[in-house]
């Protein structure tokens, strides 16, 4: 039995792994950051790592591409845009059961990991179980995640989609031999939405190492957010708290793109901060991960994190966070530790918690500042990969504690 505390890859041998994925990086989103870091983990330890994901911009075909630094294999499937999105893309629902067989048929692999049930998890669950092949899937999502495009709607009727969307999600992840989700929380979310039962809760992880924590003291107060601008992530609120918080010249950097981006724009604009609001749109990891490091604190008012892969970037980059009291966030977020919670709507808690530590005394900002670095160490990317590795063999495992180390 597996416990995935080490981080030395076990001397078993090599898998060939096809994940597939509806969202895989250019995108920038929590599922696509896990897909592409469990890749790209697996592929350095000698994994021959297969990813199926929407071909970008009509690129339709097979693929080497680089992701962190390593070469993997992926399979770009013709896809459309998802209108009210600037930039995502779907493979066709009624073509995924054919592509997949295509790919299965031509990579032979020895474990099939599916993201997302939406799309590409119908067409890999219905091929796993053809070709007797094992099968985990993750989950990175909630219905509000898919009916914030249709809010429109009257209540009665979201609630329905709600239903229709966790039915759908259980018929094919039970189909899988494995199920997990990235937190506990999650699990158990997703275990009461569905019926299913024996979600195993895994952290996503990230690579620590990638990630620059620079303690030193800093001449500008700047608030970093990270993540889609979608209506779910309540970026206004952000904005808001920095409006309360003139005093400081307090500046507000969103670091991400999306639907909304308009909607805060002309939000920043209407509050008088339109100069203190920067958007970067789209960037480089690298420039991604400059900006968190140059950041003094993280803001996360989403109601919606199954995990938040953006605040553990932020917390491997010693920024403390004050992050809404909801969802899996209080898992990363202990209040006087490493941040602060606020309830969420309460703008004038947001704004407090921001101030006291953009003007914490320099000793207690450097204790903040460790205490994100701690509890992050918890999530590292090793001890993931050391758990996918036993769960794509087959074999019985133990969900890490990642909750209670902090404390400990």
């Amino acid at each position: 039995m597996t416990d995935a505390t080490s981080s030395t890859p076990p001397a078993e041998p090599r898998l060939t792994v096809l994940i597939g994925a509806d969202t895989f990086a250019p995108d920038v989103n929590g599922a696509a950051t896990f897909t592409r870091n469990l890749a790209a983990g697996l592929a350095a330890r000698g994994h021959e790592v297969h990813v199926m994901a929407p071909a970008q911009k009509g690129r339709v075909g097979t693929f080497t591409e680089v992701h962190e630094n390593v070469p993997m294999t992926v399979h770009r499937v013709y896809s459309w845009r998802w209108l009210p999105h600037p930039w995502l893309r779907f493979m066709l629902p009624w073509r995924v059961k054919a592509n997949a067989e295509r790919i299965v048929r031509a990579v032979k692999p020895d474990a099939i990991h599916f993201q997302s049930h939406i799309v590409v998890g119908r067409g890999l669950a219905t091929s796993a179980k053809r070709h007797g092949i094992q099968l985990v899937g993750t989950n990175h999502t909630m219905p509000e995640n898919i009916l914030q495009h249709v809010e429109v709607l009257p209540k009665g009727t979201l609630d329905w989609l709600a239903r229709i969307q966790w039915g759908s999600a259980r018929k094919w992840f039970a189909m899988a031999d494995a199920v997990t989700a990235p937190t506990r929380s999650a699990a158990d979310f997703f275990e009461r939405g569905t019926g299913l039962t024996g979600v195993h809760a895994i952290s996503c992880g990230i690579d620590t190492s990638f990630y620059t924590a620079d303690l030193s003291p800093r001449s500008t107060k700047t608030i970093a957010f990270l993540g889609r601008l979608d209506e779910e992530k309540f970026i206004h609120e952000a904005i808001e708290a920095v409006a309360r918080l003139d005093d400081l010249d307090a500046r507000l950097v969103i670091i991400g793109d999306g639907e909304v981006r308009p909607k805060l724009e002309a939000r920043a604009r209407d509050l008088g901060v339109a100069d203190r609001v920067r958007f970067t749109g789209r960037v480089s990891d690298e420039e991604l991960r400059r900006e968190l490091t140059e950041a003094l604190v993280f803001a996360m008012p989403s109601r919606a994190e199954l995990q938040s892969i953006a605040t553990m970037e932020a917390l491997a980059s010693g920024l403390p966070v004050v992050a809404a009291d909801a969802m899996a966030l209080p898992h990363l977020v202990h209040p006087g530790v490493n941040g602060y919670l606020y309830q969420p709507g309460d703008i004038d808690e947001f704004a407090r918690h921001l101030r006291a530590v953009l003007t914490a005394e320099p000793a207690e900002l450097e204790r903040l500042r460790r205490g994100a670095l701690r509890t992050v160490e918890s999530h590292d990317i090793q001890r993931t990969l050391d758990i996918f590795e036993a769960l794509y063999r087959g074999e019985d495992v133990v969900d890490p504690d990642t909750e209670g180390e902090l404390a400990r």
